[in-house]
């Protein structure tokens, strides 16, 4: 019985341990990720995603608006809108439509935080730190909830991917490729606890 017990509190400790805690902090310049940040002007991408075992295609897009807000409409094929969002420094975040089927707290929480990982907001070098794995670099920008990761090569040259994560391990993983004259070809967001991926494939001399 005491074998038993201790095996069980052996993997609640592995369970809850940081994957973060191996890694060492080092020394660097944390905006140098900035280089990353895309510059849209406006982007239209084809986009995939699997949510629980559904699937949806359609069209982003993603625009930087005069006043330096960005917006992201998803719609179908059809035209039809799914949601409208807009991110600005001022405000924050403002949901301009959202369909009733997607009206929900948790649903605009989890879209708002994937699309500010990709976007590369929250990204004050204030509190930010460098991880060391590797030979990649996490460079670490606490959020309200966790830690917004984005993770280069040795040099700061090419970016990996991005994570957010909480205390003690990534809940999303997204990637940003190819990019030209600023914009990425194509993102990926993966939800690590649950099924739900988001594809976008950049559709080429879409109204830039």
């Amino acid at each position: 019985m005491r074998y038993l017990l201790f095996i069980s509190f052996l993997f609640l400790v592995i369970a809850c341990s940081s994957v973060y805690k191996k890694m060492q902090k080092t020394t660097g310049d944390a905006s140098c990720i900035r280089k990353f940040k895309p510059l849209l002007g406006s982007a239209l991408y084809k986009t995939n995603v699997d949510v629980v075992g559904k699937h949806l295609t359609g069209l982003v897009l993603i625009k930087s608006m005069p006043d330096s807000s960005e917006r992201i409409v998803f719609s179908n094929e059809f035209g039809i809108k799914f949601f409208d969002f807009e991110f600005s420094n001022d405000s924050g975040f403002k949901v301009i439509y959202i369909i009733e089927q997607m009206n929900k707290k948790a649903v605009i929480k989890t879209l708002r935080k994937d699309f500010e990982l990709v976007l590369m907001h929250n990204t004050s070098t204030s509190d930010a730190y460098l991880l060391k794995n590797g030979k990649s670099i996490y460079y670490a920008f606490p959020q309200e909830s966790g830690v917004n990761y984005y993770i280069t090569d040795s040099t700061c040259g090419h970016l990996v991917g991005m994570e957010r994560s909480s205390k003690s391990k990534p809940v999303v993983e997204a990637i940003m490729e190819n990019y030209k004259d600023g914009i990425p070809d194509t993102i990926g967001i993966e939800h690590k606890n649950f099924n739900f991926t988001i594809g976008l494939k950049r559709i080429e001399n879409a109204g830039r």
